[in-house]
């Protein structure tokens, strides 16, 4: 006699898988975790998809549980792929695993495998229910989605500012506007990332490192790809993004007519160098750019700023996700510049503003953050 599935266990199992995805950094694939639950209704396996070209969440769940799979049911929050790729089709081993029930967070998005998994397995005689958990479950692949059906990186954006929106006082100084805890908290969203970009402008006042130095999130998190929007070439040789490109991957994105003999000099100090075409502006085409970063398989991007780089990606409207730290001091109007540097909205129903903002104190700071929207 079989027993029907109970939805509050397959939702709170399913989100025991959620929490395996989350965990998961396998750019550019997508993230993913998975449970497995014997005939007898024990969680006998669960993990997730730790690295590119590694197991997959279902494989190494499987692994886990060994015998005790067999009959049984697998929680996994996205479809398994019925393809080959660096590894094998997931569907082969839950089906020699002898499970008898699949439970599905969201079909898989891309265009060319949709459906494809659970048709599979449905057509073996596997029961396969899709959409537990499903809101959750896109959330977690949104970036990927992004990535994988649009052929663009997700795009977050960090602001870091004072309560009168500006980023540096009148003499120019921008260190620091935010506290410590602020700053602990952009560590973790760039071991979120695959790459994180600040503009020229950035690179020269600041002198950045834009590297993930909390400990243990180095380990634990990507190491992101620095990205530096130089237009004319002009980020210099002595600063520690070049000084250290060796160690820490570090392209520059740059125009059309950027002279070549600086060009060399970023190549040869470790740099990889990326011609994009001009924007109208007479700047790096901030599109083009992000469909090239695309092709090298960046997922997800964290822009961190200046002015400039931040109203040129809302200008185009490619910002998913916004992050803002906003500090309890003035700067005054002649602080400069302001945190972004576009011509704006016409009107407040015309600007783009948080969808359900997340709010929460860092320090002294308060930190606003979530997905971002353009009025049509």
């Amino acid at each position: 006699m079989t027993t029907a599935p109970d939805p509050d266990f397959d939702l709170a199992t399913m989100r025991m898988a959620l929490e395996e995805a989350r965990k998961s950094l396998p750019s550019p694939n997508p993230p993913v975790g998975a449970v497995v639950v014997s005939a007898d209704g024990e969680v006998v396996g669960a993990a997730h998809h730790a690295r590119a070209g590694e197991d997959h969440a279902e494989v190494a769940a499987l692994r886990s549980a060994g015998e005790a799979a067999r009959g049984g049911t697998l929680f996994v929050t996205l479809e398994p792929c019925n393809h080959q790729g660096r590894t094998p089709p997931c569907v082969d081993t839950i089906l020699k695993a002898g499970i008898k029930r699949v439970v599905v967070g969201c079909p898989d998005p891309n265009p060319n495998v949709v459906g494809g998994g659970a048709r599979r397995l449905s057509e073996s005689g596997v029961t396969v229910d899709v959409g537990i958990g499903g809101g959750e479950a896109r959330a977690v692949i949104a970036p990927w989605t992004k990535f994988i059906t649009s052929g663009m990186p997700y795009v977050s954006l960090k602001l870091a500012l004072s309560l009168d929106g500006r980023i540096a006082t009148r003499s120019g100084a921008s260190k620091w506007v935010t506290g410590p805890e602020a700053r602990a908290k952009v560590q973790e969203l760039r071991a979120q990332h695959d790459a994180v970009a600040v503009g020229i402008g950035t690179a020269v006042a600041d002198d950045p490192r834009l590297t993930v130095r909390v400990p243990g999130l180095a380990e634990l998190g990507r190491r992101p790809t620095r990205m530096i929007f130089d237009t004319h070439l002009r980020l210099p040789l002595h600063g520690r993004l070049v000084q250290t490109a060796r160690d820490v991957p570090t392209w520059v994105l740059t125009g059309e007519d950027a002279p070549e003999a600086q060009e060399q000099s970023l190549v040869d100090a470790g740099c990889v160098v990326m011609r994009v075409p001009n924007s109208a502006e007479g700047r790096v085409d901030v599109a083009a750019a992000l469909r090239i970063l695309a092709s090298q398989g960046i997922v997800s991007i964290l822009i961190e700023g200046g002015a400039e780089l931040a109203g040129s990606i809302l200008a185009s409207r490619l910002v998913d996700e916004l992050h803002a730290f906003i500090a309890p001091i003035l700067l005054g109007p002649r602080g400069r510049p302001g945190a972004v540097d576009w011509a704006g909205p016409d009107t407040p129903s015309d600007a783009p503003r948080i969808v359900d903002p997340r709010w929460e104190l860092c320090g002294r700071d308060a930190y606003v953050s979530g997905p971002l929207a353009f009025p049509r």
